[in-house]
Order: C-alpha cells, then sequence, then structure tokens
C-alpha cells in the first residue's frame, strides 16, 4: 500500500465521519443524554487524530501523483493549502470535544451551551471538509472539474462521431 493509497482510503472517514457523529451529537442534545454526548465527544476526538494522519499522508501522495497525465499541479497545492485549515479546524473541533470529555468522565458538568458549540463548530467544519475533499477529488477526477462534465460530454460526441 502506498502513501497515495493510503490517503485515499483515509480522508474519507473525516469527510463521512464528520456528519454522522455530529447527527449523533444532535441526538444527544435533543435526548439531552450524557452518555451519547460522551460517544460523540469521543468519536470527534478519533476523527481529529484520523485527520492528522490524513493530512501526515497528503505530502507522500503529492509526490506520487505529481507529473501523472491530467493532474495540474496547482489544483494539488489549492487542495493542500485548503486541507491545512481543514486540519486545523478539525483538530480544534477535537481538542474541544476532548476537554468536553475530561470534564465529564472527571464528574463535572458542562456548561448546558458547550455541547451545542460543539455541535456547530463542527457543522463549520464538516462543511470545510466537504469543500477540501471536492478539491482533492478534482485533481484525478476531471469530471468534476468546474466545466469538466462538459468537457467529458465533448469527448463522448466526439468518439460517437467517429
Amino acid at each position: 500500500m502506498s502513501w497515495a493509497h493510503l490517503h485515499l482510503a483515509l480522508n474519507h472517514v473525516p469527510v463521512i465521519g464528520l456528519p454522522i457523529v455530529l447527527l449523533l451529537l444532535a441526538w444527544a442534545l435533543v435526548r439531552r443524554s450524557s452518555e451519547l454526548t460522551r460517544a460523540s465527544f469521543g468519536l470527534l476526538t478519533l476523527l481529529a487524530i484520523v485527520t492528522l494522519v490524513v493530512q501526515l499522508t497528503g505530502e507522500p501522495a503529492e509526490e506520487l501523483v505529481e507529473g501523472l497525465p491530467g493532474v495540474i499541479d496547482s489544483m494539488v497545492e489549492v487542495h493542500e493549502e485548503a486541507a491545512v485549515l481543514g486540519t486545523i479546524g478539525m483538530v480544534i473541533v477535537g481538542l474541544v470535544a476532548l476537554i468536553g470529555l475530561w470534564r465529564l468522565r472527571a464528574g463535572r458538568d458542562l456548561a448546558r451551551w458547550y455541547p451545542s458549540a460543539v455541535l456547530v463548530l463542527g457543522i463549520v467544519v464538516a462543511g470545510m471538509m466537504g469543500w477540501i475533499a471536492n478539491l482533492g477529488g478534482q485533481i484525478r477526477h476531471s469530471e468534476i472539474r468546474p466545466g469538466g462534465a462538459a468537457a467529458v460530454e465533448q469527448s463522448a460526441a466526439d468518439l460517437d462521431s467517429d
């Protein structure tokens, strides 16, 4: 397994996992369940760790795809810069969740607003993760690039006319 393969396999975890965990946290808020809040905070902490691993595998993955046909270096750079911001955001969510988890396990109460604040922060970061994933997907999937669908349709039309 190469670094690029590991990067591609793991990058889906925070992108898909974060919205799922946020739904669990929202349900915890509705139910006023400290157990579900704890589970959500633990999962958010785990997602932050996975996000760090994804970030660390990004540079070796970049080196493997540089120079491949269809790979545009500027797209890789835009994805890389956005990924740094997303990683920072996810680490912040993870740390805030870890602090909340630590307080809950120590038998301390959380302020009522705390899980809601984690949820809102998580929603912002989930949006960032979706945007970052889209930028990463465009590196090798020209059909999702702006104007890419038209280019794919034109290529198909050109093949049909031959």
